[in-house]
């Protein structure tokens, strides 16, 4: 016998006591559990939610208080082939029929694909109230696109964790405004939804692509292709391991200042990686703190352990709420009696069973705590549940850095709540802004004096007016860039085929942000890329010729007339002038053989040789010979000299003016119509240049006028009062680019500004050539080249504006960046500094004008004979100096022995004898008593004629 003490037997008692208080409450438990039917279809390889599920129906036998019991049948959904699918969901669900357990709900948790579009044409069609967590949003899910509002009560789909996750992305690049990014991803994010909506309405630049599971080498490849593109911002979706395997393959200087990597996981760990230096942003997922208890339970107790933590906790809390709101409708009546099911074999296309079943009210009103994060589902009716509902949690934004292959100085600087617009809540701005690549833009170009210059000593290896005004823009709008010439040099014409080449093109495939230059603003580009406001005034087409090259001499009067004729003037003059001379001394009536007759004639004058040179010579001048000789024939000789003279200097003057003034007159082409009416100069534009593009066109279209006339005239379909309005007998339309078009291929079409500048150069008068080209390039070749001219007026003006991508936000801001530089006429600025105040500039003579009068070039021998005039007079006067200074001899004219004379002189003292002492004077030769006399004071006795 056992003797027990008072105080031990009551504790056996109170113990008894409650044990068979809980025998009692399981009975009772056992009696109210309510039985549901659950069709589980999950994908193949989604271990978590397998596993979570498991965990749920553990957890609900393991905690009878929620009284449900769930029968589960599950199939794993094939994800290539449809049918077999179909086929095993078909089965199962009519046995499900056979046995009288029909499903009170289907479990979906397929995640997208041929396994998702399956399930969903399943339930659709046979009306099965259907909980899904597939991946996508709105519009999505292609079978439930166009639900009535009976189906979006009982068809249902919250985004798993994986699907939102992707979203953090949108709100990095608006945060940090990122204008490029490549997002890589591996199988543990779906990726198939995004490439359309991720970045929709956002002006950012990406790619989309799988990271490539090869090896080592086919991840360097694909990041290498990548940075081809110019990206420099990289997103990381995928496991910690995926995420060490990209960043190991990535070079050292990919992780320098111009670049940024984003690594976004599922997973709670930390990043392990052999990478010697790198600073990355890594986002990882956080439990809410007040779930964390919960979470560790099941993980201890259940073992939900299933990696990554969060969709395994998403998997569990929407079974768990799924199954409990199944329970709620079944107890409150809200589940319809006798529920028709219809069989896979019945199923007509149309005769979907009418559901009277709300599940999506149920389903938000369920206040069963969650294990990770709160579900954020839509409640009001009026909007859409499906794509709009998902698990709320919060995701850790950390700056890690990365040396010497472990992560250290991991610092927390914000956070992301999921959501599909949610705003990234960030502590340290400053430090987000250094995680972000600098902001680079690719710029392609075709080098156009004065617009884009080779330069090697500039920053940016170019210099010139497009260069200065992207620096200003880049200065309001904040973005570096790198700049590049287009392989071809075009800036971008359409092919017969459709195709463009040229800058365009670089645009069209996204490989360049910015298309600068002297770039014209056409129709049909702006069809394919977007272009700003103009920064250039419109701008034409011109001609471009050599200047015509007269050779100007100091002594051009004198080529007036030719050589032989100024021999010939020379010849007439001393002939004239020795005429002259023989009939003044020969005849009997002039001075100097008739001294009496004249001698009281005021001038005198002997027409010695010398005389009779000045004569002449004095006679074509203004001045006039003086007096003429005495004697008729004399006279004669003069009267035809001045006759000569007048005729050769009236000849003279207005050949020399018509000379002088020819040369500035030979313009033989001053506008394009001159240059289509002749044929002596060849003429063409650069080969895929807008010039050509015109002419081509306006050739194609007077074309398309001619045929449209021609089958109008020979329509029979017209009356003969109709025909005869049409009846001409020319064609009334010109066909003058039709015939230049065709001139300029004759030509041959220059392929460089070079070579057309060559062929312009290396023409003649002969072979003359005229290159027509956009009126920029040949103002400023004009400017700085002194033997080119801008012919005619422009013609086909049309703006210059800076191209960006169709759809860029930089057209915006360009916009406004052009805008403000043009109210502080910082664009006129530049004008002058590339156009009037250019180094570059050639520093030429004047061309001559006709209004101009005649150069110092033409002209200055005139001046060269005055002081060569000047010097012989000068030289003259020293002889002169000479000759009578120095000379002993006096030179004596006849001079006579007045022997007979003498005593005259001494009757006569003081009185010299008639003659003239020539030479030197002085008391000395005075005393000589030599005399001159004149030759004849009368006719002697002795005088006989000689003739």
């Amino acid at each position: 016998m056992i003797l027990v003490k008072p105080k031990t037997s009551k504790i056996l008692w109170l113990v008894g006591f409650l044990a068979l208080l809980s025998s009692l409450s399981l009975k009772i438990a056992a009696q109210t559990t309510q039985n549901i039917n659950v069709l589980f279809i999950n994908e193949v390889d989604n271990e978590p939610a397998a596993k979570a599920v498991d965990v749920v129906l553990t957890y609900l036998k393991k905690n009878i208080r929620y009284g449900l019991s769930v029968q589960l049948d599950s199939i794993e959904a094939n994800k290539s082939d449809a049918k077999i699918l179909l086929e095993a969901i078909c089965n199962k669900y009519a046995t499900s029929i056979e046995r009288k357990q029909t499903p009170h709900l289907i479990l979906d948790t397929t995640k997208s694909g041929i396994a998702s579009e399956t399930v969903k044409s399943f339930t659709q069609a046979l009306g099965l109230p259907t909980i899904s967590a597939s991946y996508g949003q709105q519009g999505d899910l292609r079978q439930w696109r166009d639900l009535d509002e009976a189906k979006q009560k009982y068809l249902l789909q919250v985004m798993p964790p994986a699907d939102i996750i992707p979203e953090v992305i949108r709100s990095i690049v608006i945060h940090l405004n990122i204008t490029n990014a490549a997002i890589l991803y591996d199988d543990s994010f779906v990726m198939d939804h995004k490439y359309k909506s991720l970045l929709q309405n956002i002006q950012t630049r990406h790619v989309i692509t799988a990271i490539a599971k090869d090896g080592k080498r086919e991840r360097e490849e694909q990041i290498e292709k990548l940075r081809n593109l110019d990206i420099n911002n990289f997103f990381i979706l995928g496991t910690l391991q995926s995420i060490r395997m990209v960043l190991e393959s990535v070079k050292p200087e990919y992780f320098e200042r111009n670049f940024a990597w984003h690594a976004i996981t599922q997973n709670e760990g930390e990043i392990s990686s052999q990478r010697d230096n790198a600073t990355i942003m890594f986002m990882k997922p956080m439990a809410y703190t007040q779930y964390r208890d919960r979470l560790g339970l099941l993980r201890t107790t259940y073992n939900l352990n299933e990696e990554p933590q969060l969709s395994s906790a998403f998997y569990f809390d929407l079974a768990l709420r799924s199954f409990l709101t199944i329970k709620e409708m079944l107890q409150s009546g809200a589940w319809p009696k006798d529920m028709e099911y219809l069989n896979c074999d019945d199923f007509q296309g149309g005769n979907t069973p009418q559901r009277n079943l709300d599940l999506r009210d149920f389903f938000t009103k369920i206040t069963e705590p969650t294990s990770y994060g709160t579900f954020d589902l839509v409640t009001q009716s009026t909007q859409t549940f499906n794509g709009h509902s998902f698990m709320k949690f919060e995701m850790d934004i950390n700056v890690l850095q990365i040396r010497g292959g472990s992560s250290v100085n991991s610092k927390s600087i914000g956070k992301w709540v999921s959501g599909l617009d949610s705003e990234l809540i960030v502590k340290d701005e400053e430090q987000m802004k250094n995680l972000t690549a600098d902001t680079v833009y690719r710029i392609f170009t075709v080098v156009q004096a004065p617009f884009i210059i080779r330069d090697e000593t500039a920053p940016k290896g170019y210099k010139g007016y497009c260069i200065d005004l992207i620096n200003e823009i880049a200065a309001i709008v904040h973005f570096d860039y790198t700049i590049q010439e287009v392989e071809d040099g075009k800036f971008g014409n359409m092919d017969d085929n459709g195709q463009w080449n040229g800058i365009v093109k670089k645009l069209m495939d996204k490989q360049a942000d910015i298309g600068l230059g002297s770039m014209s603003v056409m129709a049909e580009r702006e069809i394919v890329i977007d272009f700003t406001v103009p920064y250039y005034d419109l701008v034409g087409i011109t001609i471009m010729m050599q200047r015509p090259s007269s050779p100007s001499s100091l002594f051009k009067f004198l080529t007036v007339l030719e050589t032989n004729v100024w021999l010939c003037i020379l010849a007439a003059y001393f002939f004239t002038s020795f005429l002259m001379w023989i009939f003044d001394r020969w005849s009997p009536y002039s001075y100097q053989n008739n001294r009496e007759k004249y001698k009281d004639d005021e001038e005198k004058r002997e027409f010695n040789l010398k005389e009779c040179l000045w004569f002449c010579m004095t006679s074509l001048t203004p001045q006039g010979g003086g007096e003429a000789p005495k004697n008729l024939s004399g006279r004669l000789v003069a009267a035809t000299w001045w006759l000569f003279g007048f005729i050769i200097i009236a000849s003279y003057t207005a050949n020399l003016a018509a000379f002088l003034t020819v040369s500035r007159l030979d313009a033989p082409v001053e506008s394009l119509d001159d240059l289509a009416k002749q044929y002596k100069i060849l003429y063409a534009p650069l080969n895929g240049s807008s010039a050509m593009t015109y002419f081509e066109r306006m050739a194609n279209i007077e074309q398309m006028f001619y045929e449209i006339w021609k089958d109008l005239s020979l329509n029979d379909s017209l009356t003969p009062l109709e025909r005869s309005k049409l009846a001409v007998w020319d064609y009334p339309v010109s066909d003058k680019y039709t015939k230049m078009w065709q001139a300029m291929q004759e030509a041959h079409l220059p392929a460089t500004l070079d070579e057309a500048v060559a062929r312009v150069r290396n023409s003649t008068a002969a072979t003359g050539f005229a290159f027509l080209g956009d009126a920029t390039d040949i103002r400023y070749l004009q400017l700085t080249n002194c033997d080119l001219q801008v012919v005619g007026e422009e013609f086909s003006r049309k703006p210059y504006a800076i191209a960006v991508q169709q759809g860029s936000h930089l057209k915006d801001q360009f916009n406004n960046a052009i805008l403000t530089l043009l109210n502080k006429r910082q664009l006129e600025k530049l004008k002058e500094k590339w156009w009037k105040n250019d180094e570059a500039q050639a520093k030429c003579d004047k061309p001559e004008d006709q209004s101009d009068g005649i150069s110092i070039q033409n002209i200055g021998g005139v001046f060269i004979v005055i002081f060569v005039g000047i010097g012989m007079a000068c030289i003259t006067l020293v002889f002169e100096y000479w000759w009578y200074r120095y000379r002993k001899n006096p030179r004596i004219i006849d001079v006579v022995e007045a022997n007979a004379d003498r005593s005259n002189a001494t009757d006569h003292p003081g009185k010299l004898v008639d003659g003239v002492i020539l030479g030197n004077s002085g008391e000395k030769f005075e005393k000589s008593k030599a005399a001159l006399r004149p030759r004849f004071n009368q006719y002697p006795a002795t005088f006989k004629p000689r003739f």
